[in-house]
């Protein structure tokens, strides 16, 4: 029976361009040349005989049986490492990465990385994310854990719920509607409200649920992240929809639209990942770093 060799050198090569996308970044990485990196990721394609990756209009991007691929080559870079370390009788030096976005840097995971970060420098390693960005970073291999908000669970993924909050309006202190201690999306009618750009999800959400109750917004201005959005809102360009672990800045009252669905944060890992004792301590300190209440309420998400 025929056995199909594989090269560790090409593995090694693939993990690296799968992470940038990019043949150039990845040779400059590599210390090797463009063509040189391009005729190892050939041959590795010829050995496992199917494409690895495609272009799609101006960008590469990896075909599903190149996620698995740069999934095994980083698992095998891994395990590689791992086996060498202990072999030494030293630490393991690879940091843990944690793939999320803002709102879960902000709010979630500062006293984790905090906390890890002062017992070992370098064992954790964030990686700022978009939603989309998270989920390949994960299904790659390139990041052991990510947190975000899920409109879709993906069915190849463990989603764990972590945190649940309302979604809140932040407002001037003097604002009418601050005087209010919980609001209803009627009481946003005419407001002048700071939003993502459109197609964005959470810009998405809120025009359909303003939609659907018939009030009328206008957008005061469209920003990109949360620390804009929060920087526009403390400015006093306009009224800011947002989770409601967000501390407001000073000057600035949150208030719940009880009308308005809630938020719930998700710890998101391959399957089997906990195998790995460093994966599942992380996932507890994540947990453990959660407010009671937010917990609580993620597990009664999950039970519904």
């Amino acid at each position: 029976m025929a056995t199909t060799r594989v090269s560790s050198d090409a593995l090694a090569a693939f993990a690296v361009f799968a992470e940038h996308l990019n043949l150039t970044r990845a040779a400059k990485l590599l210390h090797i040349s463009q063509p040189s990196l391009h005729s190892k990721l050939a041959t590795l394609a010829r050995e496992l005989g199917r494409p690895l990756y495609e272009r799609a209009g101006n960008r590469l991007q990896l075909t599903p049986d190149g996620e698995r691929v740069a999934r095994f080559a980083r698992d095998h870079e891994e395990r590689l490492a791992l086996f060498l370390d202990e072999l030494r009788g030293v630490p393991s030096a690879r940091p843990l990465v944690v793939a999320a976005g803002h709102t879960a840097y902000l709010y979630l995971l500062g006293d984790t990385i905090r906390g890890m970060l002062a017992e070992r420098p370098g064992s954790l390693r964030p990686l700022h994310t978009s939603r989309q960005q998270m989920r390949a970073a994960v299904v790659t291999g390139r990041a052991h854990l990510g947190v975000f908000t899920l409109h879709v669970r993906p069915d190849d993924l463990v989603t764990v719920p972590i945190a649940t909050y309302p979604q809140v309006l932040l407002v001037p202190q003097d604002h009418r509607l601050a005087r209010r201690r919980s609001l209803r999306l009627t009481d946003l009618a005419g407001a002048d409200l700071i939003v993502p750009p459109p197609a964005r999800p959470h810009r998405t959400n809120l025009e359909r649920a303003l939609s659907e109750a018939g009030v009328p917004w206008t957008a005061a201005v469209e920003a990109e992240g949360l620390p804009m959005t929060l920087d526009f809102a403390a400015l006093g360009v306009g009224l800011a929809v947002v989770a409601g672990c967000v501390q407001p800045a000073p000057g600035l009252a949150a208030r719940r639209i009880t009308d308005l669905p809630l938020i719930t944060f998700y710890a998101v890992h391959r399957p089997g990942a906990l195998d790995d004792p460093r994966i599942a301590d992380l996932l507890t300190r994540v947990r453990r770093g959660i407010p009671p209440a937010a917990r609580r309420a993620a597990t009664r998400s999950a039970a519904a």
